[in-house]
């Protein structure tokens, strides 16, 4: 190679020399790797193992350069401690809360942001948009150009959660340039550092997202990751459970009711998944799988890390069988 070039859609070195190596190339003049180009053309996703440790010195060098970092989170599968990212950062940063889209319409933004205030973070500012639907753009960018410290504006979340949506979309609506990043349902899409200058006062630089071990979709295989993300408005689905009852959600999780009075669980997940009650005592579902106990208080959501969560009314005694990798949870209820 004559030079060092990165690819327009993932960030990685573009390389012609081994077709097993990331970066590889059929022709070095080619402004995208092979992976990115199956990817988009064909929807052939090649795997890619990284240790968050690379990503985490991404995120040190962002934070010796005290530049404004958007921190954006998936509306419907937010990681359960926000502030986690604090550890690696200090930047001013905007919290947005990607995904609009997929919450029912009956789901008020003011109830969203109501919530996330309460949890006393420390951001300038938060947003809630939907890069699909072009929805709050406006007023991230105008947020952007009031928080920001130099031309340079940072990017960055976990994996899966619109990052390199988001800025195809800036790209798209606020430059003239052409080109788009590589984006994907499977996480560990964007492998370096991608800097996109959208005009002569902004550069938006996009960042490999962390991976959250806890994640499902760390856990099934492509087929499942596109079931699981949901691609439209999610439908609410809601069920009377009495004890000895229990839900089955795709071939992926059962939650069974082991005790207390009759209960109203609604599941937050992708239409593509289907829902079925059955009698716990005749029910053999995804008996196999690691069986968590769990206890939920009064309008608790019970969270199923990358998946989605359950909406419970009252107290409830479970048991979640559940992939043993899977991050389950409980907070209060955020709908």
């Amino acid at each position: 190679m004559s030079k060092k070039k990165t690819c327009i859609g993932c960030g990685i070195v573009l390389q012609d020399e081994n077709m097993s190596q990331e970066g590889y190339t059929s022709n070095i003049d080619n402004d995208i790797c092979n992976r990115c180009f199956r990817m988009k053309n064909y929807g052939d996703y090649q795997i890619v193992t990284r240790s968050n440790e690379e990503y985490i010195n991404i995120l040190r060098d962002v934070n010796k350069t005290k530049d404004l970092v958007l921190y954006i989170v998936d509306a419907l599968n937010f990681e359960k401690d926000i502030t986690s990212i604090r550890q690696y950062l200090s930047n001013r940063m905007i919290l947005v809360i990607n995904k609009r889209d997929v919450l029912p319409k009956s789901v008020k933004d003011e109830k969203l942001i109501s919530y996330f205030q309460n949890l006393n973070l420390d951001f300038a500012d938060i947003i809630i948009i939907s890069c699909h639907k072009n929805y709050h753009l406006d007023e991230l960018m105008n947020m952007i150009n009031k928080y920001k410290k130099s031309k340079k504006v940072y990017v960055v979340g976990n994996t899966n959660v619109g990052k390199s949506s988001l800025i195809n979309k800036l790209i798209k609506n606020y430059s003239e340039k052409e080109g788009e990043l590589t984006i994907s349902p499977m996480p560990s899409t964007t492998l370096n550092k991608i800097s996109i200058k959208l005009n002569d006062d902004l550069t938006i630089i996009d960042t490999p997202g962390l991976v959250n071990r806890g994640n499902i979709v760390n856990y099934v295989d492509s087929d499942h990751v596109k079931k699981i993300n949901p691609k439209k408005e999610i439908k609410p689905k809601t069920y009377q459970i009495k004890k000895n009852q229990c839900l089955v959600i795709g071939d992926l999780v059962r939650v069974d009711y082991v005790e207390g009075d009759k209960n109203s669980f609604t599941v937050f997940a992708s239409n593509d998944l289907k829902v079925k009650r059955y009698n716990s005592n005749r029910c053999q579902f995804l008996k196999n799988l690691s069986k968590i106990p769990y206890e939920v208080a009064y309008h608790q959501d019970l969270v199923i890390d990358g998946l989605g969560f359950i909406k419970i009314v009252s107290k409830a005694k479970l048991d979640i069988y559940v992939d043993i990798n899977v991050n389950v949870y409980t907070r209060n209820s955020i709908i």
